[in-house]
């Protein structure tokens, strides 16, 4: 009996008998094909592709130019709002007059304010005066921002009449020309005060004739 190694090599020897190879007994470790695992291959279609940088070349920094001073052309302004304020308390006129227009019912009514005091607090003017709406009068106070011209004027009678609900408020973002007013219920559409430094019965500055 052939064993391992020997056998094989004995089945070598005895290749050229088809029948004494046949015959052969073979004793040993029987030789099986080794398998292989074959892996599938996938490429993430969402990975990031590195592009190389390409950097040019810079010139070279002339350093003359950060010895030279910067200059801004033209005149920059320099704007203080707390002597604006100080400037309109003397300037503004004291009595406006015109007109508020109803914005639900049409109406219109002759309205004439008259200040009585006009206060300088920092950058913003204390007003205090009185306004006559139609037949009927009532004390005002409010505030005007000298930086931005905004007025709040604040009636405090408790009949105003026209449409004018107390505890509404005249509001006014381009100085005391133009004004709305701001209602206390969101039903009241409002109305607009239409004002002009002069009133038709001040004095008027006498006119020199020419000949």
């Amino acid at each position: 009996m052939l064993v391992g190694v020997e056998a094989i090599e004995g089945a070598a020897d005895w290749c050229g008998t088809g029948s004494e190879v046949e015959q052969a007994r073979v004793v040993g470790p029987t030789l099986r094909p080794s398998s292989v695992l074959v892996m599938p291959i996938t490429m993430d279609m969402n990975a990031p592709i590195e592009i190389p940088a390409t950097f040019e070349p810079s010139l070279p920094l002339d350093a003359s130019v950060l010895k030279e001073p910067f200059e801004l052309e033209g005149l920059v302004e320099r704007f203080d709002p707390v002597a604006r304020a100080s400037s309109l308390a003397i300037s503004m006129p004291r009595e406006w007059c015109g007109s508020y227009t109803s914005f639900t019912s049409g109406n219109s009514v002759d309205v004439k304010l008259t200040f009585a005091s006009v206060r300088p607090i920092g950058q913003m003017l204390d007003l205090r005066g009185n306004m006559q709406i139609g037949s009927r009068s009532t004390p005002v106070q409010g505030n005007l921002n000298a930086t931005s011209d905004q007025v709040d004027l604040l009636p405090l009678a408790g009949q105003l009449g026209d449409e004018l609900e107390s505890g509404g408020s005249f509001l006014a973002l381009q100085g005391m020309a133009l004004s709305s007013w701001q209602a206390p219920r969101i039903t009241n559409r409002g109305g607009s005060l239409n004002l002009a430094p002069s009133c038709p019965g001040s004095e008027a500055p006498a006119v020199r004739a020419l000949w």
